[in-house]
């Protein structure tokens, strides 16, 4: 099944995981910083993301973007990075004889960017662009609006990406504050996943690390959900199909409820024999697609739907989803649909972490917030344990008619009271 992990801690703080995986001609190298835009403030929201993509514009030893994408291409990798609200990643994948180079090329854009204001001017006006994109496609766009709606009293609300009144404007000086002020050692972990040595990996990586600055981890406050009201934000967009999500605040990774939850959010809207897929698409045709379950950030998490519906049945969708979730609420999951979701739920694992790159994700993901790293297997034995009763109660204490939120995009005015008028928990 799966493949064991190695920990290990440097004297600067800096974090290892590997994991050996030797039915694979593969390895990934992916480097983690506990910073995204939750830690921004609203002068600087964005700057994370950012900063990402300065990071491929060239180092002392590699001088431009191309210098770092020819290098790469040339062995065949795969490579990226990406912002999330609570961190941000890099890396690259090759096959396993490539080791050593992709991890030379990472670290080296990690520890080494220029930040040379020339490109950061050029970059500017590319992320604007990024941000008009994301405005442009309804189905991001609304994911957006939801949390905005959810954490509208916390950065978890705000865009990655900024505002691009924001970004406009940012200073360039603030872009190797913001790096100091968060890259470094023990902020950072390094995943290592494929066909590789876990002894040889251990000291390689130190040898390029070992002279990265200590520095002190910058905390956020913990999220506490005072929502006493439903919350609705319609974005008026001339549309074909209305894009929505509908959902409540969930658990944190730290919550051991979120076993429940998740099992509870497979039997809703997980797969094409789902509750909401077959009631909203098969039953009634009222959308293309349509699905639910629940997700975490450290410390809060939640519990949504999203579908996308032709829009003159966008009120009889949200009925349907509604009754949905006072069903998942006012009635306990049979014991065969509980059987059926945990089967899913160990298949779709085991299916999604068959590559290199999927485990590295895995384990460093986990690594920055969870007080303890959770193994694919007993993550598996956690979801087995989950009862009907302890379904029922977290069904219960999460679908609150005061906790709920909707956003959508589509051809309808903000105060249309018929929308607001669907939503009854």
């Amino acid at each position: 099944m799966a493949q064991p992990f190695l920990l290990h801690t440097y004297p600067n703080g800096l974090r290892l995981i590997t994991v050996p995986m030797h039915d694979t001609g593969t390895v990934t190298v992916q480097i983690m910083v506990g910073t995204g835009s939750r830690y921004e403030t609203p002068e600087i929201n964005g700057i994370s993301h950012f900063l990402e993509h300065m990071m491929f514009k060239g180092t002392t030893k590699r001088p431009g973007a191309m210098d770092i994408s020819h290098e790469l291409d040339s062995i065949g990798a795969e490579y990226n990075a990406f912002t999330h609200k609570e961190y941000t990643g890099y890396y690259a994948k090759s096959s396993a004889d490539h080791f050593e180079q992709i991890l030379d090329v990472v670290t080296d854009i990690f520890l080494n960017s220029k930040l040379v204001p020339e490109e950061v001017e050029k970059e500017r006006g590319v992320i604007i662009q990024e941000i008009n994109m994301y405005l442009d496609s309804p189905r991001h766009h609304v994911g957006n609006l939801f949390e905005e709606a959810m954490f509208t009293d916390s950065s978890l609300g705000w865009d990655i990406a900024g505002p691009k009144e924001v970004i406009a404007k940012l200073p360039t000086d603030q872009l190797p504050e913001y790096f100091r002020t968060h890259y470094f050692a023990e902020n950072t972990i390094v995943g290592v996943a494929g066909k590789i040595d876990p002894v040889k990996v251990k000291e390689t990586v130190w040898q390029y690390f070992s002279e990265m600055r200590r520095g002190e981890r910058h905390n956020f406050l913990p999220y506490q959900i005072k929502q006493t009201e439903k919350r609705v934000k319609i974005f008026n967009k001339a549309t074909d199909q209305t894009h929505l999500i509908v959902g409540v605040p969930g658990y944190g990774l730290n919550d051991e409820r979120r076993h429940a939850a998740n099992v509870l959010g497979i039997v809703l809207g997980a797969g094409m024999s789902s509750r909401l897929f077959t009631e909203v698409r098969e039953k009634r045709g009222l959308a293309y697609y349509v699905s639910g379950g629940a997700s975490c950030y450290s410390d809060v998490g939640d519990f949504t739907v999203s579908a996308g519906v032709e829009n003159v049945k966008l009120v009889e969708a949200l009925t349907v989803i509604m009754e949905q979730l006072k069903r998942l609420r006012n009635e306990p999951v049979s014991e065969a649909e509980v059987r059926k979701a945990k089967d899913f739920m160990r298949g779709h694992m085991l299916l999604g972490l068959e590559t290199s790159d999927a485990f590295t994700s895995y384990y460093t993901d986990q690594l920055l917030y969870r007080e303890k790293i959770v193994t694919p297997e007993e993550a598996i034995v956690n979801w087995g344990k989950v009862t009907v009763a302890e379904m029922q109660a977290v069904a219960n204490d999460l679908l609150r008619p005061e906790r709920l939120n909707l956003a959508l995009v589509g051809p309808f005015q903000p105060d249309d009271q018929t929308i607001y008028s669907s939503l009854k928990l």
